[in-house]
């Protein structure tokens, strides 16, 4: 790709401008859970980092339970005195501990969480920080003042949720409205070709809210990388093999879809992983599509996906192969009101 010429989109109704592409560290560290997705150690982080900045890619994302926070300590060493020079991602709500406070959207949680990440990523701020999923055990205007606080203190600058659903990320707006909190500009959540669901609702959310979308797992945890064909099992030592798929899937449509991606990726003399991620940058309301690696070569690979675009017509193909049945009210409504409809995603196929 052409160093340093990456798109750049705004978060949200945020004035903040983020690459296409964020770089994804949860294959920095490998230890517990994690250690499946990657053992990237501080020297080739920092190489991967150097390449990413060399691209245009300053955005970094990262997780405290990321390796129970040795990603962040890891991010945090390889960016070193180009901290000022990125953009720095984080999350927060599973378990660090053992104690019942160690985990969640408490008061208590959230500035714990935040001042340990703070530490560990070795900076005295966050660009976004995000809560990893719901919680619905806390009370949503006691996570969203707790989040509020740290935005007034300099600690966090903007702040983002994950893994929501539509009525929560609304329940959350509202609230911030209400309250004249700090409000959501982004939502990190799971799409792909072979996972499509994010279109019903969230989608459209977002855009008439005015959230950005930053794409995690876009390539349905290593399955759109064509490594995996029909009738074969996944490859040895793979992050599918040993986790299983990314969400729920048709396996057979899948393959179907691994098909169509390895033609237009022959005809243009790319690979099937680029082709995945190009298909989603050309998305409505995605803002980001957050890539991992574990090798130098995989990163390339996945650079390289924002520096071209596929056809009109290559999406509609993609689109038609990956369709999925609508569930109510969603058939209902393209049947009875298209006319009246604005987000109209389910047009292109699904």
């Amino acid at each position: 790709m052409n160093d340093a010429s990456i798109e750049t989109r705004f978060l949200g109704n945020s004035g903040l401008q983020v690459p296409v592409l964020t770089m994804g560290t949860m294959t920095f560290g490998g230890a517990g859970r994690h250690a499946p997705m990657g053992k990237v150690q501080v020297d080739e982080a920092t190489r991967m980092v150097d390449r990413c900045f060399e691209a245009g890619v300053n955005f970094f994302d990262t997780a405290d339970v990321y390796s129970q926070g040795l990603s962040e300590e890891i991010l945090g060493q390889a960016l070193g005195k180009r901290r000022q020079d990125a953009l720095v991602a984080t999350k927060l709500n599973g378990p660090m501990g053992d104690g019942p406070n160690d985990r969640g959207q408490s008061r208590h949680h959230i500035i714990e969480a935040c001042e340990a990440s703070l530490r560990r990523l070795g900076t005295d701020y966050i660009d976004l920080y995000q809560v990893h999923s719901i919680d619905e055990r806390t009370p949503m205007e006691e996570t969203l003042r707790a989040l509020d606080d740290l935005v007034r203190q300099g600690k966090v600058r903007y702040i983002g949720c994950s893994n929501y659903s539509a009525w929560h990320l609304m329940k959350a707006l509202s609230v911030s409205e209400r309250r004249g909190f700090e409000r959501y500009v982004s939502l990190q959540a799971y799409y792909s070709l072979v996972g499509r669901e994010l279109e019903h609702e969230l989608l459209p959310v977002s855009q008439d809210q005015g959230v950005g979308v930053l794409v995690w797992s876009p390539l349905a945890g290593g399955f759109l990388t064509g490594k995996q064909r029909r009738g074969q099992t996944p490859p040895a030592g793979s992050r599918r093999e040993t986790l299983g798929d990314t969400g729920t899937m048709d396996t057979e449509q899948g393959f179907d879809i691994v098909d169509a991606l390895d033609g237009i990726a022959r005809e243009r003399g790319t690979s099937i992983a680029q082709v995945a991620i190009n298909w989603l940058l050309r998305r409505p309301g995605v803002t980001s599509v957050i890539i991992g690696a574990r090798t130098p070569e995989q990163l390339e690979d996945n650079l390289d996906a924002a520096s071209w675009a596929l056809t009109d017509e290559e999406v509609a193909a993609l689109d038609r192969v990956s369709a999925r049945p609508l569930p109510y009210p969603y058939w209902h409504q393209l049947k009875m009101n298209r006319p009246r409809l604005r987000y109209t995603l389910a047009d292109s196929g699904l």
